[in-house]
């Protein structure tokens, strides 16, 4: 490598140099002259010293022993020209240097300087000294250096990083001083010009973030494809996702993240906890100018719809590009995100779904609807919300800043709705303090349990002022928390059925089986307010309610809506009024459009009888008025006459959407190009209009993407893509097709690269 040199004078310092005892007496004493690595073979030149001609990272054996061979900046001849080493801290790596002449441990001193941060000081442990002479070993803050192995003008050596080590880029630098003849002999400093990447390693038994079973780490770190789920409780759908966590520019965009807009010191980087937290503030664009800009209104044109992501690469190579927020993100897609910058960075990741996800607004661990006498939602008082899902990320590690028994999975959100000490950040929070009510633990604790475990009240104001508590529901918040199952990848799943052999239920981490004593006293824990003190006597509810909706429809059909009013418990005629409203609404809860609304028909109820209202939603009332999940909220609220019973409700109806289909070989080898083809039909009256297909796969860094004519009513059309892979294993092809009037259909199907 061509060097370039410098001589400094005894009060000058280099502009971004901040220097240890060590190099201040260097520079007090004059003896520095300083070298930085460029091109040519060659890294220093200087008064006969001993001068470093070559640096080997071992980067193929390192990379290897260290489970980072797949990140593509570790090989050269993937995408690009970098070759960089990536290794994982409280394991041992090797690096061999070449000298231009024998190297003699007793007259060379040689000294390895690892640099990290802004500015890098000894007492942060942001700048370490590692000093290799006429001694075969040497430590300094838990780092060690061992000799390997002298063979005359090479010396490979190891370094051993402590497990407590700050998670970045640290930069090499190799001060060489020749002794013995004269004790004014100048110092050498020659610069690796690449840095080297440390990360989390949950493999090493003393890392915060240790996993102890390795086969789930093939999951939770290594595992660049999955699923993110979504749909409703009654009919679960996923999105297949591409985390990408070792393509292209992820590392780097990365360590920007938290390099340039993190407000971590340099001595919290290696601290899982407090990395996972400015994570989950990172990835939204509410504080720091993070990475994704949220959009839930259904309108996009300026940027990518939330549902025509395929995965997290893409979304961090725009962002790494252009240093600006993207455009746009719903909580799925953060969850995603975070999984990609969780995995990159060593520490355990997975994404989760809850659903019936409460937002509680006021801390109470209650979300409360209110209703008028006339049965008309009083809207400036529904003020908490139920989203139909909502997506976040569990991270693993120990907390040491808890008592014990709280380590493992920790919750955090990157999508929270409300703030955190002033911060869009939500957790790390474990979910074993969630389970057991525990919410007085940091971080977060009132609003993560909320989210799975507030009861759901319906109230009904009878006069001003005056409301009474119609009906409570303890159960319905907090349904079959979800995420991708370990070592899994089904290649099909039933679209009927909505079973998924990928699916793992985790709702009995985050709270006790529904109804038992365990449960109802960690709610008790949490809350000190009781929502049933309130609530109406059921001596007076002799009459039932059953209000249903097909689950089954497909969007282009049309909606059946029932109610089945039973006079169960009285032998008197029971009159019943109400209303029944059907409106779109977006996933977070949030009503969009009326589509249907109207009064029951006064009806009266013979004793032991009962009654059936039918309501029929034809496609034509509801398609121009759906959002991007294709929800519908039906809500009805009626009255006994005769005994003022009251009944209010809400139940909600996720579409049924079409599929993609792929058809594609099993395997395939690197290097060899294979096709895969995809087929849509329309299945709506009208034409789908601004239709886009975006594909990811083997040997694609980034997805492409086709853009497809207005595709009529029955109109089937045929994508074939091409994939030339070039990394052997496991892999996946992704499909996502997108219009106006259809967001993520989507397929995808798993494919067996060899070697």
């Amino acid at each position: 490598m061509e060097g370039r040199r410098r001589t400094y004078n005894r009060h000058e310092r280099p502009r971004n140099d901040f220097m240890s005892d060590y190099e201040t007496y260097l520079w007090g004493s004059n003896r520095y002259v300083n070298y930085n690595s460029s091109s040519s073979s060659t890294y220093g030149e200087g008064y006969g010293s001993l001068k470093v001609t070559g640096i080997d990272m071992n980067i193929r054996y390192n990379t290897e022993t260290h489970r980072t061979k797949d990140f593509d900046i570790t090989n050269a001849k993937l995408y690009d020209s970098r070759q960089v080493l990536v290794v994982r801290r409280g394991q041992k790596f090797y690096m061999k240097f070449t000298f231009d002449r024998h190297f003699n441990p007793e007259n060379d001193d040689v000294r390895i300087i690892f640099q990290f941060g802004k500015r890098p000081l000894p007492s942060r442990g942001s700048h370490v000294e590692l000093k290799l002479s006429s001694h075969s070993s040497y430590g300094e803050s838990k780092w060690n250096l061992n000799t390997e192995s002298i063979d005359g003008a090479s010396v490979t050596f190891s370094v051993d990083t402590p497990p407590s080590c700050p998670v970045g880029k640290w930069h090499v630098k190799i001060d060489v001083q020749q002794h013995g003849r004269n004790a004014n002999s100048n110092v050498l400093r020659f610069g690796y010009k690449y840095p080297i990447y440390i990360l989390f390693n949950p493999w090493c038994e003393d890392d915060q973030v240790y996993m102890k079973d390795g086969d789930l780490l093939k999951e939770y770190i290594l595992n660049e494809t999955g699923k993110l789920y979504g749909g409703s409780a009654k009919k679960i759908t996923f999105i297949p996702w591409n985390f990408g966590q070792f393509t292209g520019n992820v590392l780097d965009c990365v360590m920007f993240l938290l390099d340039e807009l993190s407000n971590l010191p340099d001595n919290k980087r290696g601290d899982a906890v407090h990395v996972s937290r400015e994570i989950s503030s990172l990835v939204n664009s509410n504080d720091e100018n993070g990475v994704i800009i949220g959009n839930w209104s259904g309108h996009y044109d300026d940027g990518t719809s939330p549902l025509g992501w395929t995965g997290s690469a893409s979304i961090l190579d725009e962002y790494f590009k252009y240093k600006k927020p993207v455009k746009y993100g719903q909580c799925f897609t953060f969850s995603g995100v975070v999984t990609t910058v969780c995995r990159a960075l060593g520490i355990p990741a997975r994404s989760v779904t809850n659903y019936n996800s409460a937002h509680d607004t006021d801390g109470s661990i209650t979300v409360d609807t209110y209703f008028d006498r006339n049965f008309e939602e009083i809207g400036e008082l529904n003020t908490d919300s139920i989203w139909n899902f909502h997506s976040w990320n569990d991270v693993w590690m120990t907390r040491p800043d808890l008592p014990p028994g709280y380590d493992g999975w920790q919750a955090i959100d990157s999508t929270p709705q409300e703030q955190s000490k002033g911060i869009y950040c939500l957790g790390p929070m474990s979910l074993k303090a969630i389970k057991s009510g525990r919410v007085y633990l940091p971080y977060d604790g009132p609003m993560a349990f909320a989210e799975v475990n507030a009861d759901k009240i319906l109230w009904m104001s009878y006069s001003p002022g005056k409301l009474r508590a119609v009906k409570t529901d303890k159960s319905f918040v907090g349904k079959l928390i979800s995420t991708k199952k370990p070592l899994t990848n089904s290649a099909s799943t039933d679209w009927m059925t909505g079973l998924d052999k990928d699916r793992e239920d985790i709702t009995d981490q985050y709270k006790y089986l529904e109804g038992t004593e365990e449960e109802r006293i960690a709610v008790e824990e949490a809350k000190s307010y009781r929502a049933n003190d309130d609530s109406e006597d059921d001596n007076k509810k002799d009459v039932e309610f059953e209000l249903s909706a097909d689950n089954n429809t497909f969007i282009g059909e049309t909606l059946q809506v029932s109610l089945k009013v039973t006079n169960q418990r009285s032998k008197k005629t029971r009159t019943v009024v109400g209303l029944i409203n059907v409106k779109t609404i977006y996933y977070t809860g949030v009503p969009y459009k009326e589509v249907v609304k109207g009064k029951l028909p006064r009806t009266a109820i013979s004793g032991k009888d009962e009654k059936m209202f039918r309501i029929d939603v034809p496609v034509n009332l509801y398609l121009d008025k759906l959002t991007d999940h294709f929800f519908l909220s039906v809500t009805c609220s009626c009255m006994i006459e005769e005994t003022e019973q009251t009944f209010a409700d809400t139940v909600e109806v996720r579409l049924r959407k079409p599929h993609l289909t792929i058809e594609a070989p099993d395997t395939g080898y690197i290097g060899q190009p294979f096709k895969a083809e995809t087929t849509f039909t329309n299945p709506l009256p009208v034409p789908l209009t601004n239709c886009y297909l975006r594909a990811e796969g083997p040997g694609r860094q980034l997805p492409i993407t086709y853009k497809l004519q207005g595709i009529n009513q029955g109109q089937a059309v045929k994508i074939i893509v091409e994939f030339t892979p070039v990394k052997a294993g496991e892999k996946e092809i992704i499909m996502n097709c997108t219009s106006d009037q259809l967001a993520n259909i989507n397929a995808t199907r798993p494919i067996y690269i060899n070697g």
